[in-house]
């Protein structure tokens, strides 16, 4: 053994270094023992990398995505909903919700669904300028969904963004050319589907393949101002609104009966001139028939006629007939009309 000299100086004893020999031969056995351990830990890494590399290759698709499947960064192919295999590390997936019905609001945010649902106004997106330059806030809604998931995520870096700014700009067009009372009353909904054309307009010359399924007015208000002045507007015109359905609903009472009476009258006179248009041919044909009869005999013919007259006439009279013989013995003044009318009540 090799001694050194202790480091404080003077006589101390010094310290004892290990052999050489005895290194070297524990070094060699440390050796072989991580030797023959090498083969199962590189077993053990093998399966633990192949079981990341085939965790990586499956994927889900849910029903509401379409997966777009990308191949260093270009997009090669599309997913539809339930389960796929994928190349690990190489191809990577992105899954937009294809059929939800995506919503911005613009002009407002909802700071609490609730119930009651809580609101708070953004007015540097709601304040627009009307086509007679009055200022409006408008805060609306739009509803769209995404029709090509590739265009969609290709074409346009920040989608919701990009929606919005649009949806802003096409309102403010389409507000910009309408009235301040067309924006407040009855031109709203014209103002929702001419900003809806519009915004689909738009989003198609940019390609971002999203479809827009509505744009919705949440709420119009006039400047503070004036606001009172406006709500007595809108409220003469609900009352002109309900007068006139009053007296379109009278109308629809009226002119139905109306024309049913006309109608009416018209059938009955037509009725009438019928009959009696018959009624004179029947004379007609009668009397010439008669007088086809008279032609023939003259006299059998006119005394007919007179005794059928003589029917007629005295069909409807109360009349007393005396033979020639009695006639002597009844008192010129006799009430021949009362009496007879006695003597058939004593009759009964």
């Amino acid at each position: 053994m090799v001694e050194f000299p202790d480091k404080g100086g003077g006589g101390g004893e010094g310290r004892e270094l290990p052999d050489l020999e005895e290194v070297l031969k524990k070094a060699e056995n440390l050796s072989k023992g991580f030797r023959s351990k090498l083969p199962a830990l590189g077993v053990t890494i093998a399966v633990i990398v192949l079981l990341i590399l085939a965790m990586g290759s499956f994927y889900v698709v849910a029903p509401e995505e379409l997966g777009v499947v990308m191949r260093f960064g270009k997009a090669v192919r599309t997913a539809s909903p339930g389960p796929h295999i994928k190349i690990p590390i190489i191809e990577t997936v992105l899954k937009p919700q294809v059929t939800k019905v995506h919503r911005l609001e613009i002009g407002f945010q909802t700071i609490d669904p609730g119930p009651p649902a809580r609101y708070r106004s953004v007015k540097e997106e709601a304040l627009m300028l009307t086509g007679d330059e009055n200022i409006v806030a408008v805060e609306f809604i739009v509803q769209f969904k995404i029709k090509d998931p590739i265009a969609l995520l290709f074409n346009v870096r920040d989608q919701g963004k990009t929606v919005k700014d649009a949806a802003e700009a096409a309102m403010r067009e389409v507000v910009g050319k309408t009235s301040i009372s067309d924006v407040l009353t009855e031109g709203r909904f014209q103002v929702q589907q001419d900003t809806k054309a519009l915004l689909q307009y738009i989003l198609d010359r940019y390609n971002t393949g999203i479809s827009i399924d509505t744009v919705q007015l949440q709420d119009v208000l006039p400047p503070e101002q004036v606001a009172t002045a406006f709500k007595d507007v809108a409220s003469a015109r609900e009352d002109r609104e309900k007068a006139v359905e009053k007296a379109e609903g009278y109308k629809n009472d009226i002119l139905p009966k109306a024309r049913g009476q006309a109608e009416k009258t018209i059938n009955e006179a037509m009725a009438y001139k019928e009959a009696t248009i018959n009624k004179a041919r029947g004379d007609t044909s009668r009397f010439l028939q008669v007088l086809k009869e008279y032609k023939k005999a003259k006299g059998v013919t006119q005394k007919r006629i007179y005794i059928e007259t003589l029917e007629e006439v005295l069909s409807g009279m109360e009349k007393v007939i005396i033979e020639g013989k009695v006639q002597r013995n009844i008192l010129p003044y006799l009430p021949l009309g009362s009496g007879s009318r006695s003597l058939e009540g004593g009759k009964r």
